[in-house]
């Protein structure tokens, strides 16, 4: 299995987990960014690793380049000189370094291939991770409205049950207010009819305490030459 597949796969498994244990999908994505965040770590060090290698087959690509380019200029340097052994000699190093230089080049292509793939995995992790960042506060405002939700319908029974209690408490006083007036009326009943002739006696035995009053008021004013 290719690194690229095995990173692929283990980001299926931590989503399906938190997907399976799933109660807060604002929690599940908190877990499921920090997973990320964590496999990107890794894919960086893997990433930097398989870059590194790239750029050290190439250097002995383009060593192995300069070593045939070196021993082909000898070989011209020797024809000229008259050296034709000579010569023989430094294209025979020259035919050797060309054939690992094919070997090289092979190497070189699959290294540079590895080290574009993981660029391209890393590139779409980083991508993924600022698109869900960018959506996690509206997960969790839809999370929360739910949560409100669930509280208002929690508490609307209740409310209900208030009302009903209110609608009671009226009956209730309703049917105290009725038997207070029965009372009252009771108690209206007890007195009995009313005294008229009681009535007007303290009305005049008032009248009778006044003239009094003036009588001696006039003797006083009498006697003091008033």
């Amino acid at each position: 299995m290719g690194i690229l597949d095995r990173f692929s796969d283990i980001a299926k498994a931590n989503v399906n987990d938190l997907l399976d244990q799933c109660e807060d999908p604002s929690k599940m994505i908190d877990q499921y960014l920090s997973d990320l965040t964590e496999d990107l770590i890794e894919v960086k060090q893997g990433t930097a690793g398989v870059m590194a290698e790239e750029t050290r087959t190439k250097r002995l690509v383009d060593e192995n380049d300069g070593q045939i380019a070196r021993f082909a200029g000898l070989a011209r340097k020797a024809l000229e000189a008259g050296n034709e052994d000579d010569a023989r000699v430094f294209l025979t190093k020259k035919q050797e370094l060309e054939a690992e230089g094919a070997d090289l080049a092979v190497i070189y292509g699959a290294a540079h291939d590895n080290a574009s793939k993981m660029r391209q995995l890393h590139d779409k992790l980083v991508d993924d991770i600022e698109k869900l960042n960018a959506r996690r506060e509206l997960i969790k405002a839809k999370v929360s409205v739910a949560k409100t939700q669930d509280l208002v319908n929690e508490y609307a029974p209740r409310t209900e049950k208030a009302s009903g209690a209110l609608n009671a408490f009226d009956r209730m006083e309703d049917a105290a207010d009725t038997l207070l007036d029965r009372a009252n009326a009771a108690a209206e009943l007890d007195q009995g009819p009313a005294d008229e002739a009681a009535a007007l006696e303290a009305k005049y035995a008032g009248m009778r305490g006044s003239a009094a009053v003036e009588d001696e008021l006039t003797a006083l004013k009498a006697e003091m030459g008033l």
